[in-house]
């Protein structure tokens, strides 16, 4: 839960970091303005790349089996204790079916 939260983080303040710069880029002269942009352009479209794909990784390697982890763990209980409280259940009507006290 901690790294989603810290992904959205990071997310909103590249987003919050394209606002900033667009708002000094638009200043500047339109040849700087453009070779600027370009440049930062490929810089933070690298960056995006990286941070995409350890985030990816990241989530490929944490989340699914601690996730399969718990998920096989609560199945197993839960069947054990179904198939303890059906046998129960099973029993005490048979029982009172028969009459047998």
């Amino acid at each position: 839960m901690g790294t989603r939260y810290l992904l959205v983080l990071l997310l909103v303040l590249l987003v919050l970091g394209f606002e900033v710069q667009g708002a000094h880029e638009s200043q500047q002269d339109e040849t700087t303005s453009s070779a600027l942009l370009t440049q930062m352009q490929e810089s933070l479209y690298s960056y995006w790349g990286t941070a995409r794909s350890a985030a990816e990784d990241l989530y490929k390697k944490a989340y699914p089996t601690t996730m399969d982890e718990k998920i096989r763990d609560i199945y197993s209980k839960s069947t054990a204790a179904v198939s303890t409280y059906a046998g129960i259940f099973t029993d005490q009507l048979l029982s009172m079916l028969k009459g047998d006290s």
